[in-house]
């Protein structure tokens, strides 16, 4: 299990669009991905889950993954994240 924490930093947070993008890029890896934020566990491979989250700009989360691939799907999840989600 890896994990790290990050900020999101795009204006509008993990509205439709961004948490659409995240999952499906989750969805490429092997590994479990969770999002924690706001005292929640939210799994990171479903966008209806995500946004159900309530993840605004300037939430901290911590992104946890495990599995064969966590570091890669870590990485990716992190740069995502750290890009703005495409915003």
């Amino acid at each position: 299990m890896v994990s790290e924490t990050v900020t999101i930093i795009n204006p509008t947070g993990l509205h439709m669009r961004p948490a659409g993008l995240f999952a499906s890029t989750m969805g490429k890896f092997s590994s479990n991905v969770t999002i924690k934020g706001n005292g929640k566990e939210i799994n990171g491979k479903s966008p209806m889950a995500i946004m159900a989250g309530g993840l605004g700009a300037g939430t901290e989360i911590e992104i946890v993954c495990e599995g064969d691939d966590e570091a890669d799907a870590l990485k990716a999840a992190v740069d995502l994240v750290n890009s703005g989600l495409g915003e």
